[in-house]
């Protein structure tokens, strides 16, 4: 698998992820209420991997811009219809004007210009493929001293029937490439890309569901 492989496999996904249920809903709103305390109004977002943009509607009225991007066409298309719809709902000249949806990973978007406040990727880290030069196009998108925020399943915590299935899954295309780190791996591979970690939670209100939220500043 390579990363147009996923991304068709994203693609052709997104129909059903748009109408999948949060598992733990109560663990998501608290990762978006943590999120929202120490974003500011003047803060430049960056979201990766945003799927279809439901995190991203939550959260862009709370600072200055927000791009939020992923590998699939078809979640941004979707994504852009959800915002095209808030709009619609708005009484003024838009809800999120300064909110955008975009293709493109951590490494395309590097390669440009814009930089950012803070980047978020929920979701995100376990599905790429070099983690550690993952990290370092997203110190690179960050302005000093900016911060870096992830939620992502540390897969080598999970049990071991899990990490045996995934990669027949992936053989037989029910699943995207996954990497397999265990919490303490991935706060090293942080810490190395350039990073202080500030804040390590875990907000999963069933149990351990080995997503650590992890708050990071570029150094």
């Amino acid at each position: 698998m390579n990363a147009n492989s996923d991304a068709h496999f994203w693609d052709k996904s997104a129909k059903s992820y748009a109408k999948s249920v949060i598992s733990d809903n109560a663990g998501y709103e608290r990762t978006l209420d943590k999120t929202r305390s120490v974003l500011k109004q003047t803060d430049k977002v960056l979201e990766l991997g945003c799927g279809t943009g439901t995190t991203a509607l939550r959260l862009a009225d709370n600072v200055k811009s927000y791009l939020a991007s992923d590998i699939s066409s078809e979640m941004i298309k979707i994504a852009n219809d959800k915002l095209a719809a808030s709009n619609l709902k708005s009484s003024g000249p838009g809800l999120q004007p300064h909110l955008s949806f975009r293709t493109g990973t951590a490494e395309v978007l590097a390669a440009e210009a814009a930089r950012f406040t803070a980047v978020l990727g929920f979701n995100y880290l376990h599905l790429v493929y070099d983690v550690p030069g993952t990290l370092r196009s997203i110190h690179s998108l960050l302005e000093d001293g900016g911060l870096f925020i992830t939620k992502t399943p540390c897969v080598g915590d999970m049990n071991l029937l899990l990490r045996s299935a995934l990669p027949v899954m992936r053989f037989v295309g029910l699943a995207p490439y996954v990497s397999t780190f265990r919490k303490t791996e991935l706060q090293e591979q942080i810490r190395a890309a350039g990073f202080d970690i500030l804040q390590t939670e875990m907000h999963a209100s069933k149990g351990n569901d080995n997503r650590p939220y992890i708050m990071a500043r570029k150094k």
